[in-house]
């Protein structure tokens, strides 16, 4: 099990806010933490501490007037570590190439590739095509409705038709080099994980999937580790101390490890 650190940045600062309050009416969303520091001091650290794989989201839409604030923010990041993050948020056929030269290693996406509730294939494959299914994740960040997992879209504002189960894992997984995936009903509240989406996505061995939301303490580690049989990567964001949480960084680093 890899510690995947994340850099989430909304209205052109680093924040770690909770998930299911984000809008894009009037860029609002509630906080859990508001950073001083740049989105390079972070990418420095996580470089530092030899951290790949980790992952820049923007939280603000295109077109927002905050957007290509979000985006200076991680120029930042992705010129103190190239090659060693990924990166989300507005990531389009016509875009990404802009996202890799800068530096990241991989684009991640939701909302272009799932329109009106389904799956795009023509912009699916568009992606694939642009970057190469070995620079592509695919977020398939849900929410539970009716007792089962629906990706959702828009900065989680929306549900698709799309149950995220073993099917979809291994439909999709011909199309991209990873999984990303927020708990998003937890994701930013510290409160405990979704076990029983850990439990579904740890049993599936497949390309690399990274577990996001709710991560509290030690023991969310452990039932990752074990539900994961290890292979089940791990972000942490509010419970962590580098993001005003009581999970020390460095312990993090040493348990996963």
């Amino acid at each position: 099990m890899k510690f995947r650190p994340c850099i989430d940045i909304h209205n052109g600062k680093v924040k770690q806010i909770v998930g299911g309050s984000l809008l894009d009416l009037g860029n609002q969303a509630d906080e859990n933490f508001v950073s001083e520091k740049d989105g390079k001091f972070y990418a420095e650290l996580y470089k530092k501490n030899g951290l790949s794989g980790g992952h820049i989201i923007l939280l603000n839409p295109a077109g927002s007037e905050y957007y290509e604030k979000d985006v200076e923010q991680a120029r930042g990041a992705l010129d103190a570590y190239p090659g060693g993050l990924q990166i989300g948020g507005g990531m389009t056929a016509e875009n990404a190439k802009r996202f890799l030269d800068m530096g990241a290693s991989h684009v991640i996406v939701t909302s272009y590739v799932f329109k009106n509730g389904q799956i795009h294939y023509k912009n699916l494959n568009a992606i694939k095509d642009a970057v190469g299914k070995e620079h592509l994740v695919l977020d398939l960040s849900c929410r539970k409705k009716d007792g089962q997992y629906y990706v959702v879209t828009d900065r989680w504002q929306k549900y698709t038709d799309v149950i995220l189960d073993r099917e979809t894992l291994e439909h999709l997984a011909d199309y991209c080099d990873e999984f990303l995936i927020h708990a998003v009903d937890v994701e930013g509240k510290a409160s405990g994980i979704e076990k029983d989406l850990v439990k579904m996505i740890g049993d599936w061995d497949g390309i690399p999937v990274t577990y996001a939301g709710g991560v509290r303490n030690e023991t969310d580690l452990s039932i990752l580790r074990e539900a994961g049989h290890g292979r089940l990567d791990v972000t942490i964001g509010s419970a962590l101390d580098l993001f005003g949480g009581d999970m020390q960084f460095d312990k993090v680093l040493e348990y996963c490890d």
